[in-house]
């Protein structure tokens, strides 16, 4: 069977557009997994503590690792820990 370019970039495109949806869907935020948990009082303030500490270390190390300095590093974090401890 012969294929033609054509026929072999949309077989290459199908899938490629395939695998896309089954992208993982992102972590939930710290304050949601803490009502997901029905965390309430020290149990939560710990529980919070705890995921904002590790989501501060995981940002920064992601901006380092981006190599980013200054404004464009406090921005990155800033964002990253918004996205990540949620509001």
């Amino acid at each position: 069977m012969k294929l033609t370019t054509a026929t072999l970039f949309v077989l290459l495109t199908s899938v490629g557009l395939g695998t896309t949806s089954f992208a993982q869907t992102p972590a939930p935020t710290c304050n949601a997994a803490a009502q997901e948990k029905k965390l309430a009082g020290a149990a939560k303030s710990s529980f919070l503590k705890k995921c904002e500490r590790e989501a501060t270390e995981k940002c920064e190390a992601a901006a380092a690792e981006r190599k980013l300095a200054g404004a464009a590093k406090n921005s990155n974090i800033k964002k990253c820990l918004k996205d990540t401890v949620g509001e």
